[in-house]
């Protein structure tokens, strides 16, 4: 996962290379989708949620601990906002299917629907699939990162003893740890704020979601509920 301070997690314990660290705040400052004007307030997007809906949904959140800014929404694909869909499953209501080839979270609602999120997934080769599900949540946590991590990238030396919470932080404002058989798997459900990373391959094998969705989920989501990600 990426922090506003450009630094790449894999979940608090996945890594990337040294050079995609080195990287990755030229990366993030060049990658922002160009979608240019949404239109006048009220207008439908392409993503089917109206302009001034979006900028309410994905507004500031000065109440939390560490006030969360407005989403710039020029910088998404507004296909990639969050929306109610048509989604046939057999799983479980409150089960989380991550589709990592479309860039999209969704959470089963029942009769044939689903909320579906906008998401940022595992570049090329961290991508995963199969089941696990919610070990154990957070709010504002602390990350730290293994000491694999920073014998290939020396750069999170200074957090090895845990990067406190904060805007900056890669896990964010909210984060879903993954699990198999009682284990974690590395992987997480994290919050960005970095609107230009959704619908691309950023992460080590952590799934990324604006804060403001993030928190949406979060909420819906007790522990051991039940995650599927599907083959990319």
């Amino acid at each position: 996962m990426i922090a506003s301070n450009g630094i790449v997690d894999g979940g608090g314990e996945g890594a990337a290379t040294r050079s995609d660290l080195m990287n990755r705040r030229s990366f993030l400052v060049g990658s922002a989708v160009a979608l240019g004007s949404l239109g006048l307030a009220g207008c439908a997007t392409s993503g089917g949620m109206s302009l001034a809906e979006a900028e309410r949904v994905y507004g500031p959140l000065p109440d939390e601990r560490f006030p969360v800014p407005a989403v710039n929404i020029n910088k998404i694909n507004p296909k990639y906002l969050r929306r109610r869909v048509r989604y046939d499953s057999a799983e479980a209501v409150g089960t989380i299917i991550i589709d990592p080839g479309h860039y999209y979270v969704y959470r089963i609602e029942g009769d044939g629907y689903a909320t579906r999120y906008g998401a940022n997934v595992g570049r090329a080769g961290f991508l995963w699939s199969g089941e696990a599900y919610i070990g154990r949540k957070a709010e504002w946590p602390i990350w730290t990162p293994p000491r694999e991590m920073i014998l290939r990238q020396p750069e999170a030396a200074p957090y090895a003893g845990g990067m406190p919470p904060g805007l900056n932080n890669p896990l964010g404002a909210r984060t879903l740890y993954l699990y198999q058989n009682g284990a974690y798997t590395l992987y997480t459900i994290y919050s960005t704020i970095m609107p230009e990373t959704i619908g691309k391959g950023v992460s080590s094998g952590c799934v990324g979601l604006l804060t403001q969705d993030m928190l949406d989920l979060y909420d819906k989501t007790p522990v051991n509920t039940k995650v599927v990600v599907l083959p990319a």
